[in-house]
């Protein structure tokens, strides 16, 4: 009951609360799109779950790069929303655009061009290979919707306007489920697409959830998705997002890049082992689902409150935040534990693949924990404080001089069975705690990065 007051009238949980509520929402209809797939593709066949699986890891690495940078616009905007400086959110709007339509159009230039090529990287399926190419022509369109759209609802969460956010992707995830059923079964007189019907399904949710972000901008008094943004040039708040958002692009690139490479491990152990690991992702993405929220809300929480210059109340706040992420943590697991035996009543798999799935699950209990906890520090309270740096670092030093190596000696050298080697991928997130916890408890992360007086006549 002390705890239920607490929380209650506590101003800091209020407002927290309040920002992760949407945010939870908004991942979780992601998550749901995710699972969707999966449970429909379950319908075409194996084959169709484990190309597109595969194919999909580029959609992942482009949104830990889009993810990136909207972290370093959302480290800046935060703070200079805290400050009232709507100027300054402007300017680092328009920079965020320019690198991510950089990105967004040579994805999208490969998966049109190329897609064969993409695709032998994962697999030397050839029936997969042929698949998922056709799967990354279809969605070379909705990489470039999604580099805008990210970059703007990213910086609509920064000054508080979830709800907006929120309902953006609500029209293009309703919008992508429907539209899966509709092209993957041939519903209403389309045609049967199977694979290839979810690429065309996201890039048309993609496109209209553009237009509706558009519409969102054309009625805003303030904060627009304007193309002349991209032309507003400052010299400091240029060298501060590239400072911010260089280690966190870098950051987000590396680990997912490096956990790209769990799947190229998973894929050169057979299809059973990668159609396991498919449903395995869209049950840990739910059982995350509130930890990630969590982390977000309280970046922007805390990148508000530091942006005041009130750093002892963002100290005291990232304690509580690191109490309520042990919590989601927790529940996570137990998310993941009261789906286990649900997907194994429904899941189409062959016996070994069923057998690997199992105990994947069981591993993912307790793995929502690790994840929790580093995505709350790194992605949230670190970079809040405008220190993207660390997590660069020791992600990068963790996946690539542990895990990565660690799972290509076990599958490839010492040849160990698929569930050993995937229990050896699982133990990263675990490793790098004690370095994480030790910053954190040193407070070296917690700086207010606004500047003065950034657009006076005469400023650079």
């Amino acid at each position: 009951m002390q705890m239920k007051n607490k929380l209650k009238n506590d101003p800091f949980y209020h407002q927290i609360f309040k920002l992760v509520v949407p945010i939870v929402i908004q991942n979780l209809l992601s998550a749901a799109v995710s699972s969707a797939d999966v449970v429909m593709l379950n319908y075409v066949g194996q084959s169709a779950i484990s190309a597109v699986s595969l194919a999909a890891q580029y959609a992942s690495v482009l949104f830990m790069v889009f993810y990136g940078l909207g972290t370093g616009a959302t480290i800046l905007c935060a703070q200079y929303y805290g400050k009232g400086d709507l100027r300054a959110i402007q300017a680092v709007e328009g920079i965020a655009l320019r690198f991510s339509l950089c990105f967004s159009l040579a994805f999208a230039g490969l998966a049109l061009l190329v897609p064969e090529g993409m695709m032998c990287i994962f697999t030397n399926d050839a029936e997969l290979i042929a698949i998922g190419a056709s799967y990354l022509r279809f969605m070379s369109v909705s990489y470039l919707c999604w580099g805008i759209t990210e970059v703007y609802l990213a910086v609509l969460r920064s000054i508080g306007r979830v709800m907006v956010s929120t309902a953006m992707n609500v029209i293009a995830f309703s919008l992508n489920i429907v539209l899966n059923a509709i092209f993957i079964f041939g519903l209403f007189g389309a045609p049967r697409l199977g694979a290839a019907g979810v690429a065309i399904a996201t890039s048309l949710s993609r496109l209209i959830e553009l237009g509706a972000c558009f519409a969102v901008s054309f009625f805003s008094r303030d904060i627009k998705l304007d193309f002349q943004y991209l032309f507003v040039k400052n010299k400091v708040l240029f060298s501060d997002f590239v400072r911010l958002s260089l280690p966190a692009l870098g950051n987000d690139i590396s680990w997912s890049v490096a956990f790209s490479m769990y799947s190229v491990i998973m894929g050169h152990m057979g299809t059973d082992a990668v159609a396991a690991n498919s449903f395995v992702v869209v049950v840990r993405n739910f059982g995350t689902i509130l930890c990630f929220g969590m982390a977000s809300a309280g970046g922007i929480l805390l990148g508000n409150v530091i942006g005041e210059n009130r750093l002892d109340d963002a100290r005291e706040g990232a304690k509580k935040l690191m109490k309520l992420t042990v919590i989601t943590g927790a529940i996570g697991g137990l998310i993941v534990l009261a789906a286990t035996p649900f997907v194994l009543k429904y899941a189409s798999l062959t016996e070994t693949a069923m057998h690997y799935l199992k105990y994947m699950l069981f591993i993912n209990i307790y793995y929502v924990m690790g994840a929790a906890v580093n995505t709350t520090l790194i992605a949230g309270v670190f970079r809040a404080g405008g220190d993207s740096r660390f997590g660069f670092i020791c992600d990068s030093v963790d996946m690539w001089c542990y895990a990565v190596p660690l799972g290509f000696l076990a599958a490839f050298v010492l040849k160990l069975p698929v569930l050993w080697v995937y229990f050896l991928l699982c133990t990263d997130e675990f490793v790098k705690w004690p370095w994480v916890l030790g910053h954190y408890r040193s407070g070296k992360w917690l700086h207010n990065i606004t500047r003065e007086n950034l657009f006076e006549e005469g400023q650079p």
